[in-house]
């Protein structure tokens, strides 16, 4: 099995250094011209299954990168992001927020693990359980075996997910947040053993930074 995890495209909010979570937020003009292109880019990719996070900009990157190929989607909600709670839709950028306390963020981005569940929200370990599960749930469908998957997620349910394929738990963000359309592959062995093969690859930029 061959897996390929997928950031979302960029938002609105995330142009913003907005907490997005939950918030149902769709892609930007940015987000949608990028999406199309890393699927021309990915075009020779083989891709058998996507399973996408119900939130709109993982299923609309999903659906622009494999446009016209006729890929079944499956919705999965253990991958969708992780919930910020009463912290969704503030602003992490310094001194902008009244509500978010500044240890949280310095924590979020640091040291994950140790970070505090935002009231009404999840924890990274809340989410590392969540895709654990998902995974087994892939490597014990014997219809997945041989497959080539991609998977439409997040920036911080990605990383999550990706827990499962390092001795090192504690470092959940493996040196950054994943960029928008970035794509990490994973090879599964027969065992449902996975290595990570190539972290965060970009299969296209835009031409101008916008």
């Amino acid at each position: 099995m061959t897996l390929y995890v997928l950031r979302h495209g960029q938002t609105p909010w995330n142009k913003l250094k907005k907490l997005q979570g939950r918030m149902d937020i769709p892609l930007n003009e940015n987000g949608l011209e990028l999406a199309a292109k890393t699927g021309e880019a990915m075009l020779e990719v083989p891709i058998d299954l996507v399973i996408s996070s119900p939130l709109k900009r993982a299923r609309q990157t999903a659906e622009l990168i494999t446009v016209g190929r006729n890929i079944p989607m499956i919705i999965d909600e253990r991958i969708e992001e992780i919930s910020f709670g009463d912290y969704e839709g503030e602003s992490v950028l310094d001194g902008e927020s009244e509500v978010i306390p500044a240890d949280f963020l310095h924590k979020f981005y640091n040291k994950p693990l140790k970070c505090n569940r935002p009231p009404h929200g999840e924890s990274f370990q809340d989410v590392i359980e969540r895709t654990k599960d998902f995974y087994k749930s892939l490597i014990e469908n014997p219809e997945y075996k041989d497959k080539n998957i991609l998977i439409s997620s997040h920036g911080a349910a990605s990383r999550c997910f990706l827990c499962n394929f390092y001795t090192d738990k504690e470092d959940v963000w493996r040196g950054q947040i994943p960029p928008n359309c970035s794509v990490t592959i994973v090879d599964v062995n027969d065992d449902g053993q996975g290595r990570v093969r190539v972290l965060d690859k970009q299969f296209a930029k835009l031409d101008d930074k916008k």
